[in-house]
């Protein structure tokens, strides 16, 4: 096929996924970026095996947390879902970085489980499209389940609105993350939780906007709080994303203060705001959530917490 031929049926593909995507942004915010056509990446490699092979210290007496938990609930979002991992406006909860089965991915439940136990001794509660106000329903489905360890990643639809004016207040936000532990304790007093940080909504802006096939997946409404106008660098837009990114700092803090006063809970210290998301390790088709290789660095972020001695600074 000639180069001719060839990018006008590029064209009808792009429109075409384009189409389908524009049919979910209603019903769920998202993010997303480029990766391998199975959103594995083929440069940067999977998850490294060390973290699991290396020997787990022992529970310590003094904090009482237990580095190897012997069974993991999730609750959250469509991250926590594989949202868009494995193909086009579909959860796959098998590649879930918190609870999926995926032998890529390799999970946090499968990293402290192992895969034979992994079906049986982790659950995965999360929504996609949820917002912090729904946790504390999935909190109280994950109490019941008695787990040793829930993981939870929530906020980043808070802030993903299709305006500023409309992102969760952070007095709502605390309110309802504190009415979530508060679900928890009353089902399960002694499960440990780990809590990630909001992702870095701007730093996905700035790392996007260089693609332009990210940018006509986002003009259809993909986190417009942050990514609409993804090229305008007025005054208008710039104070915008400023204000979105003030909010995901405000939700971390949250998240780290409600987290402290629980002396079983590990908030991750910042490391998945942190974490700079490469094309790779983005869902190729919205540009926004994690694709298989992404989901990954997020299990290895989770693991490296649960199982550190002490918990990050």
């Amino acid at each position: 096929m000639t180069e001719r031929t060839t990018r006008p049926r590029m064209r009808r593909r792009v429109a075409g996924a384009a189409a389908l995507l524009f049919s979910a942004v209603a019903a769920l915010t998202g993010c997303g970026g480029e990766s391998s056509g199975d959103g594995v990446s083929r440069d940067a490699p999977a998850a490294s095996s060390s973290s699991s092979s290396s020997p787990t210290p022992s529970p310590s007496p003094a904090s009482g947390w237990n580095p190897k938990p012997g069974s993991v609930a999730a609750v959250g979002d469509s991250i926590t879902r594989g949202f868009d991992a494995c193909s086009m406006l579909a959860d796959c909860p098998e590649v879930s970085w918190a609870t999926g089965t995926d032998s890529l991915v390799r999970s946090l439940a499968v990293r402290l489980l192992g895969t034979t136990d992994v079906t049986d001794r982790s659950w995965n509660h999360a929504v996609s499209g949820a917002r912090m106000v729904q946790l504390p329903e999935q909190m109280a489905l994950a109490a019941k389940e008695r787990p040793e360890l829930v993981t939870v990643m929530m906020g980043a639809n808070d802030a993903c609105r299709d305006s500023v004016r409309l992102m969760t207040p952070v007095a709502d936000f605390r309110a309802s993350f504190e009415a979530s532990m508060r679900q928890l304790r009353a089902g399960a007093p002694k499960a440990q939780v780990y809590v990630a940080s909001v992702p870095d909504l701007k730093r996905l802006w700035s790392t996007g906007r260089l693609d332009e096939g990210a940018k006509r997946i986002w003009s259809l409404g993909v986190c417009r709080s942050m990514l609409a106008d993804a090229d305008d660098l007025g005054p208008a837009a710039v104070a915008r994303r400023d204000a979105v990114r003030d909010r995901v700092v405000a939700y971390n803090e949250v998240l780290r203060d409600v987290c402290a006063k629980d002396r079983r809970c590990r908030y991750d210290g910042g490391a998945v705001f942190e974490f700079r998301f490469t094309g790779t390790q983005l869902s190729p088709w919205d540009w926004f959530h994690p694709s298989r290789d992404g989901q990954a660095r997020l299990a290895e972020i989770a693991y490296r917490t649960v199982t550190a001695t002490e918990p990050p600074a």
